[in-house]
């Protein structure tokens, strides 16, 4: 039953992905979660390539190597990850058993710290459909992703530019 499940939300997953390259509206959706993944400072810690690396909390996790899911990533953004340095993204996370099962006393110790910034579901799931649809999967960071994040022609991206350029994929 497990792996049914888990075959499901990997299908939808892909089909939400494949939706968002085909649908104007899916996009716009996507463009939101990217303002919504700068505004609540996901930056900090997964940088704005999803990469990962040093932050605040303490080193991120690479989105692009995530094999979370839809509803994982949800639970992730709305509950923080206890015991690490990934805060909560929902009023009253912990208040009620909703965020994997435990409250605030259960987690005691352990307790996510709170996001910069609170986010309604409708904005946790616009995070969620931009990490999929921009991030997961994705390989190395690009010329081409980097002006997707910046806009075109931005001089900070000129680092992958050049890298694409050389046959090693090395700087020169």
């Amino acid at each position: 039953m497990r792996r049914a499940l888990i075959g499901a939300g990997l299908l939808a997953m892909w089909a939400g992905a494949s939706a968002l390259a085909q649908d104007p509206g899916a996009r716009r959706v996507a463009g939101e979660g990217k303002q919504i993944y700068q505004r609540a400072n996901c930056v900090g810690c997964h940088k704005w390539h999803g990469d990962g690396g040093g932050g605040y909390g303490g080193d991120a996790l690479s989105l692009r190597k995530s094999e979370l899911t839809r509803d994982q990533i949800i639970e992730v953004l709305r509950c923080g990850r206890p015991g690490t340095g990934m805060p909560y993204h929902l009023r009253g996370a912990y208040d009620g058993d909703e965020c994997y099962g435990l409250t605030r006393e259960a987690v005691g110790k352990d307790m996510p710290i709170e996001g910069k910034t609170f986010l309604r579901p409708s904005e946790i799931e616009a995070v969620t459909d931009y990490v999929i649809a921009s991030l997961q999967h994705r390989g190395e960071p690009s010329y081409t992703d980097c002006e997707a994040f910046f806009g075109a022609g931005a001089r900070t991206c000129n680092v992958y530019k050049t890298a694409a350029a050389t046959p090693s994929g090395g700087t020169e």
